[in-house]
């Protein structure tokens, strides 16, 4: 026996003992989904509602992604947009608020009400694990391996030690992750940045300099203004600008939207973060010079949500958005994105903390800024910050169809639709340099003026010869500026719930989900949207 064989040999054992603290477990489901967005459990509590049985594996501690994780304004544009399943979730909502329906909660609410999806469909979610690889036959995935992140890793095992490496088997395949892990790891084309505008007759993807949360002119960019030996301020990239229009590699900014509360009674102070940088915001003290009497809402867009809590989001030139500083999020191991996240986290805490605190801030601003803090009752486990970094765009795949900004200006249309988007092509700024002197963020596009418009099969569906047995809901094939006005967490449920009842669908073909009959599956979402009829099942 070879030196490699004697060690695979010893991997072997050491992962399939019986009762080692290392077993190797087999889990087996009709229907696995990755990623517990909120498109992730909606997708399986579909799944077990046709009848399924079904995984939801969440490499963190917390299901929902943006709509627990602070994102409680919802954006969506047209509401008739929403329906099936995604629209009773906001019902659900709006019933603990004695509303109708509610658009705007708390993230424990919404946490709550994915908690009792998950509960009446007894369906089993795996915390703190995630992929280590995929298995596949051909064109088909057999299998993923996925890994425990922690020792806190909860499983439905039984009582014992959490197995380190489960092996798990599915005849379809759903990646609701919103970094699209599995879809990279099964070898599905993807692509990540701008694409230009020449190539798919776009006019805005690509390089884009407008005036949408814009630096006013004559901010200088330089440590010492007037000195371009001085280097420049933190956050600036010395690239020269390129061409617009042109493709990059650059991704619309990352950031936390931010549940903070004015309630003395449920209020935890601002302190100062550990890793704090007051250089970070050296050029939003020129900003706050422009107009030295603007208010705290200038430079954080502060969205009132109910019981004196917020959902804030990037406002302005300089605020929560860490431009510049998320390329290489996509496609990097986890411990660098572990880093990454860990940066933002940092970044985002010392801008409150420096508009509270800093003495160069004036006192009328910082006062307003000291009136906020950390809610008690919010992300107790993650003391009290969230744990989901708004990750706007990641991978798109290349699917069996494209989604363009022709689909949202409604010069093209397709047949094959399985949910509606509805809001404006946007997308944050993608970088923050320097422009004949003066400091310039490039990249934030606002445009719309449309109305919903359909969302193909297609383009969740990767191309037959790469893959047959996976749908992909969430990264799922469009251009970068398409993509901005798709990827919204209400459109991400309806295209959760689509995916589901596609893999039921595709069971009559052996998992292979280019051979759904999209017809019938349009048939069902419109006469039962929530599932509730048996005659949903009919298909297996």
């Amino acid at each position: 026996m070879t030196g490699r064989a004697i060690l695979l040999s010893l991997v072997f054992l050491s992962v399939t003992l019986p009762g080692h603290a290392y077993a190797q477990h087999d889990t087996t489901v009709d229907i696995c989904v990755y990623g517990g967005t909120s498109a992730g459990v909606i997708a399986a509590y579909s799944a077990k509602r046709i009848g399924h049985s079904a995984l939801l594996i969440e490499p963190g501690g917390q299901v929902g992604g943006m709509t627990t994780g602070g994102l409680g304004e919802t954006d969506i544009g047209n509401k008739v947009a929403i329906t099936g399943i995604a629209r009773d979730f906001y019902k659900k909502v709006g019933a603990h608020y004695g509303q109708p329906e509610s658009w705007t909660f708390e993230p424990h609410v919404a946490s709550a009400v994915f908690e009792d999806y998950i509960q009446s469909a007894r369906l089993p979610v795996w915390y703190h694990y995630r992929l280590n690889r995929v298995e596949k036959k051909g064109a088909a995935i057999t299998a993923i391996v996925v890994e425990r992140v922690s020792a806190g890793a909860t499983s439905h095992a039984g009582p014992g030690p959490r197995p380190r490496r489960i092996t798990i088997r599915a005849r379809v395949f759903i990646d609701c992750s919103y970094e699209g892990d599995l879809m990279a790891s099964a070898d599905v084309t993807y692509v990540t940045g701008r694409e230009s505008n020449s190539e798919f007759g776009e006019t805005y993807d690509g390089f884009q300099l407008r005036d949408k949360h814009q630096f006013p002119d004559s901010v200088d960019p330089n440590r010492k203004p007037g000195d371009t030996a001085s280097g420049l301020l933190w956050g600036i990239s010395g690239i020269a600008p390129g061409r617009p229009g042109a493709g990059d590699n650059r991704i619309q900014a990352y950031n936390f939207r931010l549940c903070l509360t004015d309630s003395p009674a449920n209020r935890l102070p601002i302190t100062l973060p550990v890793h704090y940088q007051p250089d970070y915001y050296a050029l939003l003290l020129r900003v706050i010079a422009k107009h030295p009497d603007a208010p705290l809402e200038s430079y954080l867009n502060i969205n009132s949500m109910p019981n004196h809590k917020t959902d804030i989001n990037n406002n302005g030139p300089f605020s929560t958005d860490m431009i510049g500083m998320n390329y290489d999020y996509p496609n990097a191991s986890y411990a660098q994105r572990e880093t990454i996240w860990r940066a933002h986290a940092d970044y985002t805490k010392g801008l409150l903390y420096f508009l509270g605190h800093d003495p160069r801030v004036p006192e009328k601003l910082r006062n307003e800024m000291l009136q906020w803090g950390y809610p008690k009752d919010e992300f107790v486990a993650t003391q009290h910050w969230t744990p989901q970094l708004y990750i706007r765009e990641a991978r798109r795949m290349r699917g069996e169809y494209v989604m363009t900004q022709a689909n949202c200006l409604g010069n093209a249309t397709v047949t094959d639709g399985i949910g509606l988007a509805a809001y404006t092509m946007d997308s944050h700024n993608c970088e923050r340099l320097v422009v004949n002197g003066m400091t310039k963020n490039e990249g934030d596009v606002q445009i719309g003026g449309f109305g919903p418009y359909p969302i193909s099969y297609r383009s969740i569906v990767p191309k037959a010869s790469e893959c047959t047995n996976l749908l992909v809901p969430v990264c799922l094939s469009a251009t970068h500026i398409a993509y901005g006005s798709i990827r919204m967490e209400p459109v991400f449920m309806v295209l959760g719930e689509s995916a589901a009842l596609a893999a039921h669908l595709a069971m009559a073909n052996n998992g292979n989900v280019q051979r759904v009959d999209v017809g019938k599956l349009q048939a069902i979402l419109q006469t039962d949207p929530l599932l509730n009829s048996p005659s949903s099942n009919s298909a297996r």
